[in-house]
């Protein structure tokens, strides 16, 4: 079955390319994966995202979205995207997006896979994960209630998920390599206020410790080279994300990082592809990004379509 447009992820910029793709009448298929959850879905409360000043869950508002698409007509399937690679017969180009056991054909694909958590690859890191450390609060808070915590980081992911800890655990000690938080303002406001919540300064972990389970986190102040043990029950890390292209390999171009780089309809350097949401190289990633993003991807693989079946209005 030939689709006009597959769309890789989920997320708040594949939910709305596919709204947008649905809404144009075009064969729309979108793939969705349960083992690399979106970062909107796990966000306990939304509370910048236009329309909603009481603040939203990111579960509900990503189930809303998901169902105006299918609304409009969207297929969806569960699977894991291993490839992509140019297919199609002669003098009709078209797209095979590889999955576990089958390969599925399109004329055009967004590419919305996201980002996930970055690891810090210290010692104990690895082992300790799930007995005590932790890339998602909204997941793993309610194993905390009343022990101490400690988190590491100083954007808006680090500072909204101590806040929300703040909720479960006793005390929450937030490392931050610098000797000012990057949060937005209102955030670091929110977080200097709460008592719960102490700062440690320009100090980085190098290991997680314990037996069994987690016992502590060793950290070293990068201006004293001072090093010391954080005595903590659970470990929270927010260092940043790491786009999930790995499937592209030598496809679609990528910057340094492994984001996809697009021009400002969308377009990747491949006829037929697309990118958007925070699998792409942009100044800001956040929902109201991705959905603007999602939007202007879905027109753009709209126009293609329509160009290559010989139907574009001119």
């Amino acid at each position: 079955m030939m689709y006009d447009v597959l769309i890789i992820g989920a997320g708040p910029a594949g939910l709305t390319a596919a709204i947008y793709a649905s809404r144009a009448r075009l064969k729309t298929l979108l793939i969705e994966s349960f083992t690399t959850p979106g970062q909107a879905v796990i966000t306990a409360d939304v509370e910048n995202y236009p329309g909603f000043p009481e603040g939203i869950n990111g579960f509900v508002l990503i189930e809303k979205l998901k169902k105006q698409a299918i609304k409009f007509g969207a297929e969806f399937k569960t699977g894991s995207v291993k490839g992509l690679k140019e297919c199609g017969e002669e003098g009709k180009k078209a797209w095979c997006v590889v999955l576990e056991n089958e390969s599925i054909t399109s004329l055009s694909v967004i590419i919305a896979s996201g980002a996930s958590p970055r690891k810090l690859g210290i010692p104990g890191e690895d082992k300790f994960r799930g007995k005590g450390v932790s890339y998602c609060a909204v997941c793993d808070a309610a194993f905390f209630k009343d022990k101490n915590i400690a988190v590491v980081g100083g954007g808006d992911a680090a500072v909204e998920e101590a806040l929300f800890l703040t909720g479960f655990a006793s005390r929450i000690t937030l490392i931050h390599r610098r000797d000012r938080l990057r949060a937005t303002k209102i955030l670091q406001e929110r977080a200097f206020a709460n008592k719960k919540i102490e700062f440690i300064w320009d100090s980085i972990p190098t290991e997680v410790l314990g037996k069994e389970k987690l016992k502590a986190v060793k950290i070293k102040n990068s201006k004293t080279g001072e090093k010391k043990e954080i005595f903590c029950e659970g470990f929270f890390i927010f260092a940043g994300y790491i786009p999930n292209t790995a499937f592209l390999k030598d496809g679609v171009k990528l910057d340094k990082d492994g984001y996809i780089i697009t021009d400002d309809d969308m377009k990747t350097q491949e006829a037929g592809i697309f990118a958007c949401g925070d699998a792409r190289k942009k100044l800001l990633r956040q929902i109201v990004t991705a959905t603007g993003d999602g939007a202007t991807a879905a027109f753009s693989a709209r126009m293609y379509v329509e160009e290559l079946k010989g139907i574009a209005y001119k």
